[in-house]
């Protein structure tokens, strides 16, 4: 499908507040599948149907995202008019049943993208297998690929990223400002609350007066991401956890998609050419929002980031 430059419905966080109302909840069938991970615990992995040969497109989804994510179900309708297969991987936790173990999921958490990855691979055959992130899975998909090296072809054909926060330290300060505080409440709201009845499995996990207190992203991850997953503080995290020093040892075909108008990422923080390999595409369109990329007239259409992420991975086969 040949690829042409959108006409897209202006404004950051129109796009990115506007998107979800576009996404139609009932529109994809899923066939869940629920995988034991190798700690004990479980995750719940969204499959859409395709031909058995058809290449498999794995999501990883967002901060407290899932399959019925406005993008998740923009992509998965687009792969179904082709034939293709999807599948939504979703993070501990967010499939709407609480995991078992303390620990849940974070932006730098490769680990989890690799044994999931493989698993895949190992389902799809001779197939191809391709593997999209958006937002938080996106940062995570980006650093498992510069960390896997000339590994990762053994694993999948090609990687697309979608609005990724690469560097965390940047993204965390813009969305302690202004507006974007808007979209820190939401996420926390959810957070706070499965943190608070994950302290009923695990009493004394950590301060829940504090956890109450929390009015930042900053201060959650301090509280209860960092220390969960084995960092020091809040800046260890991301610090440590922030894909951008990884795209320069990245292997395998990636598109990286990020809208200069992001509010979760600041224009500034985006990549050089210098910093990303050879293999990386970098495309900076000028609007589009956090996965938002909502474009033509009013109401506006989100085909053209599934259609984007298709056509580079068609090149691919």
């Amino acid at each position: 499908m040949p690829y042409s430059a959108p006409r897209w419905l202006p404004g950051c966080h129109l796009q990115t507040i506007y998107a979800p109302l576009l996404a139609n909840a009932g529109a994809v069938r899923y066939r869940r599948e629920r995988w034991a991970t190798p700690d004990g615990d479980f995750v719940d992995v969204d499959h859409l149907a395709g031909g058995d040969r058809a290449p498999l497109v794995v999501l990883f989804h967002g901060l407290e995202g899932g399959s019925r994510s406005h993008y998740a179900l923009a992509l998965m309708r687009c792969l179904e008019r082709h034939g293709w297969r999807g599948a939504v991987a979703h993070f501990r936790g967010c499939s709407g049943e609480p995991n078992r173990l303390p620990r849940a999921y974070h932006s730098g958490d490769t680990a989890e993208i690799d044994w999931m990855l493989r698993r895949f691979h190992d389902q799809a055959g001779r197939a191809p297998v391709f593997a999209v992130g958006v937002s938080l899975g996106g940062n995570a998909l980006l650093k498992w690929a510069g960390e896997r090296g000339s590994d990762a072809h053994s694993m999948i054909s090609a990687a697309a990223a979608v609005s990724a926060p690469l560097d965390l330290m940047a993204a965390g300060d813009e969305l302690g400002r202004g507006f974007n505080r808007f979209y820190t409440s939401v996420f926390l709201a959810t957070l706070k609350r499965k943190s608070i009845a994950k302290l009923r499995q695990y009493p004394g996990l950590y301060d829940r007066r504090a956890l109450e207190r929390v009015r930042t992203l900053r201060e959650f991850d301090n509280l209860v991401t960092a220390p969960l997953h084995g960092f020091r503080d809040t800046d260890d995290y991301w610090s440590r956890a922030s894909s951008k020093p990884w795209l320069s040892c990245i292997a395998v075909p990636t598109l990286l998609v990020n809208a200069r108008n992001d509010p979760f990422l600041p224009a500034h923080a985006l990549p050089l050419r210098s910093e990303v390999s050879a293999t990386v595409e970098c495309e900076f369109p000028e609007q589009g929002g956090h996965a938002g990329f909502v474009t033509g007239a009013f109401p506006g259409r989100l085909d053209w980031l599934p259609q984007r992420i298709i056509s580079f991975f068609q090149q691919r086969l």
